[in-house]
């Protein structure tokens, strides 16, 4: 795949929106591409997470157990499985398995980090943007415990 196509996709991916073409040129330069085929593992459910994967084509179904059932989330083209990991250490929460043939491309953290140190105004973009989810999420948090106390 070229370089550039890496480039556009990961721009389209909220999380790397904010960083900026040349730090999303270091990261799709550095990033390793992983194919798989349908059934392959790409990580279990208490793996040690060293990074971030963008489906690049394909679809991963991101399965909390292991009893089969429907999965709770599958991650389509364009999607970033284990966003957190890219900035701190933590355990995989679910095991991603590939519905069909898909191509992943692998960010690991010390990739993730090496970029936020060289783009500091990327660091600034993407502190802001994360601040902005959390907020959010805080208010829904609230908006809920609120409903909560009516019923």
């Amino acid at each position: 795949m070229a370089l550039q196509d890496d480039i556009d996709k990961l721009a389209r991916i909220p999380l790397f929106e904010a960083l900026g073409t040349e730090a999303l040129r270091l990261i799709a330069f550095a990033a390793e591409a992983r194919i798989l085929r349908a059934g392959d593992v790409l990580f279990r459910r208490g793996d040690r997470a060293d990074g971030g994967y963008v489906v690049i084509s394909g679809a991963l179904a991101l399965e909390v157990d292991d009893t089969g059932g429907p999965a709770p989330h599958i991650a389509q083209a364009g999607e970033l499985v284990g966003e957190l990991a890219l900035l701190t250490p933590i355990e995989r929460p679910v095991t991603a398995l590939a519905r069909e043939p898909t191509t992943v491309l692998r960010v690991p953290r010390p990739l993730f980090h090496r970029v936020l140190k060289e783009y500091p105004e990327a660091a600034s973009r993407l502190q802001h943007m994360m601040q902005e989810r959390v907020e959010g999420f805080a208010r829904e948090l609230d908006e809920m415990r609120q409903r909560a106390l009516e019923d």
